[in-house]
Formats: C-alpha cells, structure tokens, sequence
C-alpha cells in the first residue's frame, strides 16, 4: 500500500521554542557583589580618608583639679576614584536581520552576547587587581599565606587558618572579616575535608547526611558571604584552539567589606558606579541605534566604574592552598 514519504509531509524548519548557547547566569559572577557599589554623581571626585594609628591610640589621661584635659587629634588626607568608561557593540546588518528566521531575535541575542563580554572582562579586572598576589597585607605576616599543609591533604587545618588570619585582621583594623571567596577547585576540597565536616558530623545522621554548603561553612569561619564564582572564560583568540580554565584559581581571599557604605566608615574596597552615564546605579547603559553607512542597526552596552582598594589591611589572600 502506498503511503506518502517522511519528506513529503514534513518540511525541516527550525524549532520556535528552543535554540543552543553558552550563556553564564549572573550568579556565576561576583565582581560587582564583594565590594559594594557606590553610585556617584561625577565620573571622578576626591573622598576624605582618616589616618586609622591616630584612632587606634589612646590619649585620655587622668585630669587633676583646676587643670586643663589632655589634647589628642587626628590627621585627614585624601584620595580620589575614576570611573573608567568601558564599551563594546554589536552590529545587525539589514540583510541578516531580513533574512532571519524565528525564535531568532537578533537584538535580543545581541544584547545578551556583549552583555556577557561585559561581565567576564569586569570580573578579570576584579580577580587581576584583587585576587592575586602582594594585594592584601592583613595576615599575619602582611603578605600573602600559603599554608604548609594544603588545604586538600588530610592534615591540613583550613578552619583553623582561616580564623588565625581573621584575628589577625580584625587586631589590626577592629572589624573582622565578614566575606569568604575561593574558587571551585578551593571549594570542592573545603566541603569535603576532615576538618570541616568533624565539625557537623554530630549534626548527621541516615536520612540527613553530613552536607556542607556555603551558608554552612560561612557559619563555621564565621563570615557573612561565602562566594564561589562559577564563572569560566575562553583565554584563547578569535579561531585559536579554545581553552577554558575558571578566573579564581586555586586561590581564597578573606575580607572585610562594609555592608553600608557611609561617612566614617573602611572596606576593603569599592565599586564607585557612575550614575551620570546610564541614569541608574550600576552606570550601565545599553543603546540602540542605526548605523547608516552600513545599513545596520548598532547594539552597545557602556558601563562605568572604579573597582577600588581601600583599605589593604582588611584582606588576607590565600595562594595555592590546594595542589
């Protein structure tokens, strides 16, 4: 019995209600989430910074009668942001978007594609200035730690690391760190090791095994925000063989960020965002607009801001602490 053939009552088109990318969510990010963002009226200005020994010391005497009581003062110096502006398009040709089949929308891909260039190329600024060696002074030995028993060997002590280089930054400045980063490969020997997990084990049992997650491990160091940033980067050029390595390494870094920015007040560091550029407080802006000469519609996204160290005694990094 004759039956009509698959290609003749099917024609291949493409599907409306999926299409294939390498998309990274925003939480694989952190770059605009450990220090706080600042917004700023003014792409640059001046802050006033109070020198911490002359608030540190102690003056007060005892006053006998008819004396007068003991002076003591402080010194003031300044210091000064610049948002630097940073931009990247894309353009959409008149006969691409013509000829463009659904689901495809070509502005909406656009803007999605150089907004991830966008967050990669912040968060590679964040780790080169932030996460790496001879940036934070607050341990011990105002350097960076490398412990001598790794952090993925059984008689390595990362709790007890961790906390020994808290107090030590907490002597220094008086706050105590409230903020943990480290990258997957740190993360994956911290939730599994003995030290961590002797520590809930009685916390266990059957049905609840002994898990360690981050709001629980930031409970045991005692820290606000545990980040682990997923986010993973193509280091090789355009049509070079690709290679894909995470941005943090095998690195951690303790710090202490201030949860409100105000008058009086030291953090590690800020992000001073300018609000002039996109009318809001990120200084984002992304527009759209033609492009004549080539007949093609433009797609841009501009940010602006200063990822800004602040006070380098209210951080300790952590170098290769796993093999």
């Amino acid at each position: 019995m004759s039956q009509p053939r698959r290609t003749q009552v099917h024609v291949d088109g493409p599907l409306t209600n999926i299409s294939i990318a390498y998309n990274q969510g925003a939480e694989n990010f952190i770059a605009d989430k450990v220090f706080p963002i600042l917004p700023v009226p003014k792409q640059s200005d001046v802050f006033f910074t109070y020198d911490r020994t002359d608030f540190f010391r102690i003056d007060t005497q005892k006053r006998g009668p008819g004396t007068e009581s003991a002076g003591s003062g402080y010194n003031m110096s300044t210091d000064n942001y610049f948002a630097e502006v940073y931009a990247l398009h894309k353009d959409i040709d008149d006969q691409l978007r013509g000829n463009a089949d659904s689901p495809i929308d070509l502005d909406r891909d656009a803007t999605e594609f150089i907004t991830l260039d966008m967050m990669l190329d912040r968060e590679q600024k964040w780790v080169d200035a932030f996460f790496a060696t001879s940036t934070w002074t607050g341990s011990l030995t105002a350097g960076d730690i490398t412990p001598g028993d790794l952090w993925d060997t059984v008689a390595g002590t990362p709790l007890d690391d961790i906390a020994e280089q808290a107090d030590s930054v907490a002597e220094k400045t008086g706050k105590r760190p409230n903020t943990f980063v480290c990258g997957p490969e740190v993360w994956k020997e911290l939730k599994e090791h003995p030290d961590t997990l002797d520590r809930i084990k009685f916390g266990s049992n059957a049905g609840s095994p002994a898990i360690v997650n981050k709001n629980l491990f930031a409970q045991l160091i005692e820290v606000d925000n545990v980040f682990v940033p997923q986010a993973t980067r193509n280091t090789a050029g355009e049509g070079e063989t690709a290679s894909y390595d995470f941005f943090y390494g095998k690195n951690a870094a303790l710090l202490y960020v201030e949860p409100q920015p105000g008058i009086l007040k030291a953090s590690a560091g800020y992000t001073f965002s300018w609000t002039g550029l996109g009318n809001n407080n990120f200084g984002t802006a992304v527009s759209k607009f033609r492009m004549e000469p080539l007949k093609s519609d433009r797609i841009e996204i501009e940010n602006a801001y200063d990822q800004k160290q602040i006070a380098a005694d209210m951080g300790v990094f952590f170098s290769a602490v796993v093999s």
